[in-house]
């Protein structure tokens, strides 16, 4: 079953597609432009619809979704961790 989705290899954070994913869970990952598998370990609970760190991130690095950025880094995330508003703030303001 595939648990997230990111669209391209050098995305850093892939989008949770499933609900009631759990801390210490297993996860499996597509890539979907390279219709490529990826794992990793959930290391939070995470909402369906909302992110997963693929990379681990310190303040003031860039988060690519999709291939666009999408914000800077206000907070560490570690790989498998929710990266979301109380970690990932925009740049335009």
């Amino acid at each position: 079953m595939i648990h997230f989705v990111v669209h391209e290899e050098g995305d850093g954070v892939g989008v949770v597609v499933v609900e009631g994913v759990k801390s210490g869970q297993d996860l499996l990952g597509w890539i979907m432009e390279d219709d490529k598998e990826v794992r990793i370990q959930a290391r939070s609970d995470i909402p369906i619809g909302h992110k997963v760190a693929l990379r681990d991130y310190q303040p003031g690095d860039t988060v690519i979704k999709y291939g666009v950025d999408i914000g800077k880094v206000v907070a560490p995330i570690a790989k498998g961790e929710h990266a979301h508003v109380q970690n990932i703030k925009t740049k335009r303001w």
